[in-house]
């Protein structure tokens, strides 16, 4: 008579099969592997423990900076995802994912942030996020977005206001604007650019390596150049002519 099969294996191991004769040994079922960037460490430890809850068996890599990230898929890691945190020290957030959708396209980013004004979101949807989820959303509301990105699909925040089409960054031409174009220097434009990232004086300066006071020398200048007399009233001529920041 035949001997019955005996299944042994831990989960996340390989599974040994033995019908006798024969001995079987089946690959366990790939286990989730997600990249956490995240600066901040009470942040990124808090993430960690709810990222967690996904699912049974799961593996998570974190790391504070840009630099870590690269390194480990440089290391080639194959992650499922990466949540990335938009206001990483040292580089503009939007740089980082663009590299990382460049580099490994069929990684889904997920921005993480603190800014959640429709600018930031629509630009970061337009770089290449699958989806975006601020800082003040709830655990629940995270892993419903995350597992939505896993099955495949783009989860667009509900953050984007209707109107807000109206002014993306892509002018109803189709086309694109220079910061030179508008009499901006190159470090203008730097500023301008974290400016459109929602930072404030103090993160440009500290991201850049000025005063404060330097900073607003800089966007008195710029203000006056697009025409403007307030950082909203940039964001709009910014939309508006579709300037590449």
């Amino acid at each position: 008579m035949r001997t019955p099969c005996v299944v042994a294996g831990l989960p996340g191991t390989w599974l040994v099969i033995e019908c006798s004769p024969i001995t079987t040994l089946i690959a366990p079922a790939a286990m989730l592997k997600l990249l956490v960037v995240e600066d901040h460490a009470l942040v990124r430890e808090g993430l960690v423990q709810t990222l967690r809850q996904l699912e049974e068996s799961v593996e998570i890599l974190a790391v504070a900076d840009s630099d870590g990230a690269s390194a480990l898929l440089g290391q080639g890691h194959v992650f499922d995802l990466i949540l990335l945190d938009l206001g990483l020290p040292g580089i503009d957030g939007f740089s980082c994912l663009r590299t990382f959708r460049h580099h490994y396209p069929s990684i889904p980013v997920v921005i993480l942030s603190a800014y959640d004004d429709a600018y930031t979101v629509n630009k970061a949807m337009k770089c290449g996020a699958a989806s975006f989820v601020p800082k003040a959303y709830s655990s629940d509301r995270l892993l419903a977005a995350l597992r939505e990105v896993l099955a495949g699909r783009i989860f667009p925040p509900d953050l984007l206001p209707a109107t807000f089409v109206s002014i993306s960054p892509h002018n109803a031409n189709g086309g694109e604007a220079e910061p030179s174009d508008f009499g901006l220097s190159e470090r203008q434009a730097e500023v301008l650019g974290l400016m459109a990232c929602g930072k404030s004086n103090r993160d440009i300066a500290g991201l850049l390596g000025l005063s404060e006071g330097t900073v607003k020398i800089h966007l008195t200048a710029i203000f006056k150049a697009l025409g403007v007399s307030s950082r909203t009233q940039a964001m709009v001529v910014i939309a508006r002519h579709g300037i590449r920041l």
